[in-house]
């Protein structure tokens, strides 16, 4: 009896796996708007994706992996049969970038498909918002393909496109920080002016105040941990510049004439964008080749010199994966999920990241006759976000990951091991550059256009 119960429940919850929306016709997932849903199942594929590029570079997967009798090439075998397994290719960075590349290829293609589409009215719609079943198979089908791809030189060519794509997504990353703080501090002063006011101003000063010591912080361990008296002139100079910059776009954030034009701005969206600004030139300067201005986490704990302990010389003994990179991967959870939740009336947001969130007919839970709770679709009348634009961030976040997770290291096609390269650390600082420019911009621009709504 218990067994037909779970075939049952499995076969009620197949037909959100294979329906043309998710969840329209069954209980099996909570109640929810249908963008909503079908943002957040996309959001686990690439979560998904990510917890198997980590689990593939983990410190000893290989050495494991060849413990399998009959499955690497040159490890354990079974009299008779053949190892055809080359567990080089699926462990590694190797692997990291065979699935990132499938999830890029995987968002892309429904990029593609998504173009234009207008409301759930449309044809395409359908596909965007269910068939998860066989998306997850078309997946899995050019993950499987992926890492059939011959060495050559696929991983210097990839590592460039990851270069662009990490680019274009640390930029997203602020654009959805500087809405998360906007969102956070509308809220906080909200519900100081209908009640309780001291406390929910003291939560917003408290926060404040910790977003700037801790970037205060980080800015002196860079000047004594990064830098040389006589050496590492571009440290100093990204450390000094930024800081600069962080100083200009906190004191403009609170300008007079700022606060008319803009009265949600202030200083709790600054101190989060200068905490992030002080992360990306720390994770920039972890990747200067010169190891005397890069001194490893380990290095700086236990004071072992990072050439002893890693000798360069050695092929491959580099550590894909490091403080910068977990924090990277921390913040790139919380953007990924804040994307797929983010209901946001802050308009100039909204446009830079392509969603109409006022747009659209109100959803709400609906239960049928059969007491089962179902998914409303609220996108008869219009998107509440640009489809194809969504699963281009998708396909930037699996570049991004790409790049977090093999700590931006340059494959060497040559000697098959890993280097620190000036670009990446070019890349990371000008785009924390660019980031404060479009930051600065929310500030200025309804001063320069006072005509112009930008509520």
């Amino acid at each position: 009896m218990g067994a037909c119960m779970a075939l049952c429940s499995l076969a009620s919850c197949a037909s959100c796996l294979c329906g043309s929306a998710p969840c329209l016709l069954c209980g099996c997932c909570p109640s929810s708007n249908n963008s909503t849903v079908t943002r957040l199942v996309f959001s686990f594929f690439l979560l998904l994706g990510t917890l198997v590029s980590v689990i593939m570079i983990l410190p000893g997967m290989e050495t494991q992996l060849r413990k399998i009798p009959g499955f690497c090439q040159g490890g354990t075998t079974i009299p008779g049969i053949e190892n055809h397994v080359n567990c080089d290719v699926i462990v590694g960075y190797k692997s990291v970038y065979r699935m990132c590349f499938a999830m890029a290829c995987f968002f892309f293609l429904f990029s593609a498909i998504m173009i234009r589409v207008k409301s759930s009215k449309d044809p395409r719609a359908t596909i965007q918002n269910g068939f998860w079943f066989f998306k997850f198979l078309i997946l899995v089908g050019i993950t499987v393909g992926a890492f059939f791809i011959p060495d050559g030189t696929f991983h210097d060519v990839w590592f460039y496109f990851g270069i662009v794509g990490s680019f274009m997504f640390i930029l997203i990353q602020l654009i959805l920080l500087i809405d998360f703080a906007h969102s956070w501090n509308e809220v906080w002063v909200r519900n100081a002016e209908e009640g309780n006011s001291k406390c929910w101003f003291s939560g917003l000063l408290f926060f404040t105040v910790l977003h700037y010591a801790l970037a205060f912080a980080a800015v002196v361990l860079f000047y004594l941990y990064y830098t040389k008296p006589d050496n590492c002139a571009e440290h100093k100079f990204f450390i000094s510049f930024n800081l600069i910059l962080c100083v200009i776009i906190s004191v403009v954030s609170v300008l007079p004439k700022v606060q008319d034009a803009s009265p949600q701005s202030g200083l709790l969206q600054s101190s989060i964008i200068t905490l992030y600004t002080m992360y990306v030139t720390w994770s920039a300067m972890t990747n200067n080749p010169n190891r005397e201005c890069n001194p490893s986490l380990l290095s700086l704990v236990s004071n072992i010199n990072k050439t002893e302990a890693m000798p360069t010389s050695s092929p491959g003994m580099v550590q894909l994966w490091d403080a910068q990179g977990i924090v990277g991967l921390v913040i790139f959870l919380f953007c990924t999920f804040y994307a797929s939740i983010r209901s946001s009336s802050n308009a100039q947001v909204n446009r830079l990241m392509q969603t109409e969130e006022g747009k659209g007919s109100v959803g709400g839970e609906e239960v049928g006759e059969d007491g089962l709770r179902r998914v409303m679709d609220n996108e008869e009348d219009g998107v509440t976000y640009n489809y194809s634009f969504f699963h281009f961030h998708l396909l930037l976040a699996s570049l991004y990951i790409m790049m977090t997770l093999t700590n931006w290291y340059k494959p060497d096609i040559t000697t098959q091991a890993m280097q620190n390269t000036i670009p990446a650390v070019w890349v990371k600082i000008s785009s924390s550059w660019l980031g404060l420019g479009l930051y600065l911009w929310t500030l200025v621009a309804p001063v320069i256009f006072p005509n112009r709504d930008f509520n």
